[in-house]
């Protein structure tokens, strides 16, 4: 599939794509979406000229996913697409399969909590490893002699937003490849590969699945180069996803639209309702038209995303307020349909304050969500204590 409807020659929706991505033809009697494919090797006599040969290099059930996820990732466009078993495998394969000892990489000081390993990592290697903050393009400050930038935008927890394009422009200049992470925007948000970047990268285990019942990632190029050495790190370290993890993946891309559209406007609800409270401070979502990020965020956004951070007085407030929730899980990662929140300090590796609230706005009715987080606002008592337990 390209995107486009065969019979008008128009491009389709983002909804009709996200329900139709990766089908194969219809057979007869075959189901729409195959199920999943569990097989270590494949029937295989005379020459492996098939593509499909043995467990650990390819897989149907991979296949269907992939095509899906090139589908929504660029329409239109001739993509390539790897899928890994996590996010942070996606990472990993990005960065491990281009840099070498001498090189240099630029990566966030925002970024997500677990980037900071895999810098000792690559500097173990002989990698050099600069950081500088996603807000303001500050990453091009230390972007001299670079051969590979890793963008993160919207970053995560902070979600400060930088200009893709000027970045991958000024980056490609001076002989840098671009990847960025869009789990937080989703292909729904954000496209980073029309806007410039050789890789878009994810953590499916969030938005894109939406259920927290799975971890993937995937890789998405229109380079078949960059797309085969991805997919040679893939093999050498065995970060294969499993066909049932695949499968269930690629059957919730058909409610992509549907969850990102209530996720989006329920959390700039949110958003709008947490800035009129005393207790709220450092509230940060794009979409706001007060936020720090916004004109950036609205020249290369079509949504803003479900997270929603923001500061209370002190840890013992955001504990309280978390307890006080009832329709909101505290839990970790973001995305899906069950909204969650969490004290984003208590895991140490994110430079928040200790009542910074990491919030992932879910499916629910807004109405009874706002509800809920108001109801557990007043809680705290007068703009909070402010204590620090």
């Amino acid at each position: 599939m390209t995107g486009h409807d065969s019979a008008s020659g128009r491009e389709t929706g983002e909804g009709t794509r996200a329900v139709r991505a990766g089908l194969p033809e219809p057979v007869k009697y075959e189901p729409t979406l195959p199920g999943p494919v569990f097989a270590a090797h494949f029937h295989l006599p005379g020459e492996p000229t098939g593509p499909y040969t043995y467990g650990r290099d390819e897989n149907p059930t991979w296949t269907l996913l992939e095509r899906a996820i090139g589908e929504l990732e660029a329409p239109g466009q001739r993509t390539e697409t790897v899928v890994l078993a996590s996010g942070m495998a996606a990472i990993s394969a990005v960065a491990l399969s281009q840099l070498r000892a001498g090189d240099v990489a630029v990566f966030p000081d925002d970024g997500y909590q677990a980037l900071p390993l895999l810098h000792d990592q690559l500097a173990a290697y002989g990698v050099e490893v600069r950081t500088a903050p996603t807000g303001g393009n500050g990453q091009l400050r230390v972007l001299d002699g670079a051969k590979l930038l890793w963008i993160e935008t919207p970053s995560n927890p902070g979600l400060d937003v930088c200009d893709i394009r000027e970045l991958a422009a000024r980056a490609h200049a001076a002989g840098a490849l671009v990847a960025v992470d869009n789990t937080l925007a989703t292909p729904l948000g954000q496209r980073p590969l029309t806007l410039g970047a050789d890789f878009s990268v994810a953590s499916d285990t969030k938005g894109m699945t939406g259920h927290g019942d799975l971890l993937l990632g995937h890789v998405t190029v229109t380079d078949p180069a960059l797309a085969a050495s991805v997919r040679r790190w893939r093999k050498i370290v065995g970060a294969i996803p499993g066909p049932m993890e695949a499968w269930l993946a690629h059957r919730s891309l058909a409610t992509l639209q549907l969850r990102n559209d209530r996720q989006c406007a329920t959390a700039l609800t949110l958003a709008h309702a947490l800035s009129e409270r005393p207790e709220v401070s450092g509230l940060r979502y794009p979409g706001l038209p007060g936020d720090p990020s916004h004109r950036v965020a609205s020249l290369q956004m079509r949504r803003y995303g479900s997270v929603v951070s923001f500061q209370l007085p002190g840890r013992d407030d955001a504990e309280r307020f978390l307890g006080g929730l009832r329709l909101v899980d505290d839990a970790t990662s973001f995305g899906g349909v069950r909204s969650t929140a969490e004290r984003r300090g208590r895991w140490g590796g994110d430079a928040v304050p200790e009542g910074f609230i990491r919030f992932s706005v879910g499916a629910e009715d807004p109405e009874d969500l706002v509800a809920d987080v108001l109801h557990a606002l007043d809680g705290l008592g007068p703009a909070g204590t402010g204590a620090t337990a």
